[in-house]
Order: structure tokens, then C-alpha cells, then sequence
């Protein structure tokens, strides 16, 4: 019995859930008494897991550099034979949310997503994690000898804990993709909605893409992410990569910025996740200031302006 952490690599760099799910699972570890690993794909800075209490991570490098899921499921199969793990954790990116149900299928293992804790009991297996888009929560009882558990993103948080790290390069032998890579076309010089701790997000309230100037550069004073409610990508005023919601992209950010966003349930329900709402409109009666932690009755166009000045004056004084 072991616990095996699958890790994320962009660019052979860890992401940043990676800090998040190796606590996890060092934390999952120590309940059952036993050990914890991880496996990385085309990493050169695998040993910083060793700040997060991971002591061995196995590297493999001899598959594609691009996110294919079926290889990668495969190779990891085969670690966790080599290795008889029985219990694996991934976080709750897209990637992620791919990849385990063909890990579940290839191990027969329960996958339970969306976890928010340690589990509350080991034998069995009790694990609590949010249902309903966020509005509520369920206690899931996982039977089995092997379980995949999916940890919620920026729920647990990241718990150093160092040690030596010993990263070892592996090699396994995946089945054939089923997929031909074509093109990989990805934003440059902006974080992304998926690793930012900040986002920046506006809605129709901006009356028109000549403003979105205004998301962009307060975005840029908090190194923030840029996104955009449902409306504003169907009018094509943004991409449709940038559309954050229940029918979009999921935010689990410290901090989500609503601008000229009404909070539609659909919007609600898929940045409910983020630890802090803030929210700008001028009308009293939007829906978000129900769900926000801090809100601001006002014209866009006067108050982000002002928190823009206001933001490059706190951060020049160092």
C-alpha cells in the first residue's frame, strides 16, 4: 500500500496545483501509515517537491511533451503496478479531469472528484468534497483496492514540509496514441485563468470591447488573469477561452474581480470556488452582491480607473 501524487508539468516546469496535491498527499500518507511518491512528466524541477514532503518522484520523459491522455494514462498504470500504489491523487484541471476516469478504468479503481480534505475515516475510505456546483457538500465512502482522488483546487493549500528529495528517471512503454498532435496555439505573456491566484473579470457592463482596457490593466497591476462573463465571449467582444462559469471555465482563485457582471446562477456557480469575491457594478440589485465578500456600488468606468491609481501608488511605496 502506497499513495502516488500525479504532478502537472507545463513547459517542463510543475504547475502551480502541484505544491496543493503533494501536500495532499503526504498529508493522506501519514494517516494510513505509509508511503508517498510522485510521478512527473518532462520535469527539471522535480526536486522542489521535496519542500512539499515528498521524498521520491519518478520522471518520465520517453512520451510526448504535449498532454495526451491515453499515453499518459497508460504510463501511469504501469508505475502503479511497478510501484503497487493504492491510492493516487490528482488535482481538478481539465487535464486532470481526462485523465483519472482512464486511470480508473485501467486500475478498476474508484475516482472520487472535487475533494476538499483529508479523509475523515480510512477504513473505509471517507472523503468530503463539494457537490452541486459548490452549494453543498457530501461525504463519499470509496471501497475498492485502488482509489483516485481528485483534491479540489485551492482548497487544501500547499503545507511545506521538507525533506530530501530523490527524483529518478523512468521509462515505460505506452500503447500508441490514438491522437496526432497538429498544433499547440497558447496565449503568451499573461497568466492563465487556471494558474493565476488573481482574476480580473468583466462583463457586458463595459459596453464594449474598446474598454476591456480597463480589465486589462488592473489585471496587469495585480498580476492577475483576464476573463469574461458568457455574454461578452458570444458577442465576440472576447475569446471564448477567457469565458469563466458553469458553461466556461471553473475559478478557484484567492481572488475573483466581477466588473459590469449582473451574476447570472450560471456565473455563480462556476467562480462560487474562489475564496474572495469582489465585485463593481452600478446597480444595487445585481445578483453578485449576494454571493460577493466585498462589493463596490458604482460606474465601472470611474471606479476601476481610481483602484488602478489608487494599486500602482501602494505598490511603489515598495
Amino acid at each position: 500500500m502506497s499513495v502516488l501524487v500525479i504532478i502537472e508539468t507545463e513547459k517542463n516546469k510543475l504547475k502551480r496545483n502541484a505544491a496543493e496535491v503533494a501536500s495532499y498527499g503526504v498529508g493522506l500518507a501519514a494517516d494510513l501509515k505509509t508511503s508517498c511518491s510522485a510521478i512527473a512528466f518532462h520535469s527539471d524541477n522535480a526536486d522542489s517537491l521535496g519542500q512539499f514532503g515528498i521524498s521520491k518522484v519518478a520522471v518520465v520523459s520517453n512520451v510526448p511533451m504535449h498532454f495526451d491522455a491515453n499515453t499518459y494514462a497508460d504510463t501511469i498504470a504501469q508505475h502503479v503496478q511497478q510501484i503497487k500504489a493504492t491510492h493516487l491523487i490528482v488535482s481538478s484541471s481539465a487535464d486532470a479531469k481526462f485523465l483519472a476516469p482512464l486511470l480508473a478504468a485501467k486500475l478498476n479503481a474508484a475516482y472520487v472528484p472535487n475533494v476538499v480534505a483529508l479523509p475523515s475515516a480510512t477504513n473505509p475510505l471517507t472523503v468530503k468534497r463539494t457537490a452541486f456546483t459548490n452549494k453543498a457538500f457530501a461525504n463519499t465512502t470509496i471501497e475498492g483496492s485502488c482509489s483516485i482522488i481528485g483534491v479540489g483546487n485551492n482548497t487544501f493549500g500547499a503545507i511545506e514540509n521538507p525533506v530530501s528529495c530523490d527524483v529518478q528517471s523512468v521509462v515505460y512503454n505506452p500503447s500508441t496514441s490514438l491522437l496526432e498532435q497538429v498544433s499547440i496555439e497558447k496565449e503568451t505573456g499573461k497568466a492563465t485563468i487556471a494558474d493565476a491566484d488573481v482574476v480580473v473579470s468583466g462583463g457586458r457592463g463595459l459596453k464594449g470591447p474598446e474598454n476591456w482596457h480597463l480589465i486589462e490593466e488592473l489585471a496587469e497591476v495585480l498580476d492577475a488573469a483576464t476573463a469574461c462573463s458568457k455574454p461578452v465571449s458570444d458577442m465576440g467582444w472576447r475569446s471564448h477561452d477567457e469565458h469563466v462559469g458553469q458553461t466556461g471555465k471553473p475559478v478557484s482563485t484567492n481572488l475573483y474581480i466581477a466588473i459590469g457582471i449582473s451574476g447570472a446562477i450560471q456565473h455563480l456557480a462556476g467562480v462560487n470556488a474562489s475564496k474572495v469575491k469582489v465585485v463593481i457594478n452600478s446597480d444595487p440589485e445585481a445578483p453578485f452582491f449576494k454571493a460577493a465578500d466585498y462589493g463596490v456600488v458604482g460606474d465601472a468606468f470611474e471606479v476601476v480607473p481610481e483602484l488602478i491609481k489608487k494599486l500602482k501608488a501602494f505598490k511603489a511605496l515598495g
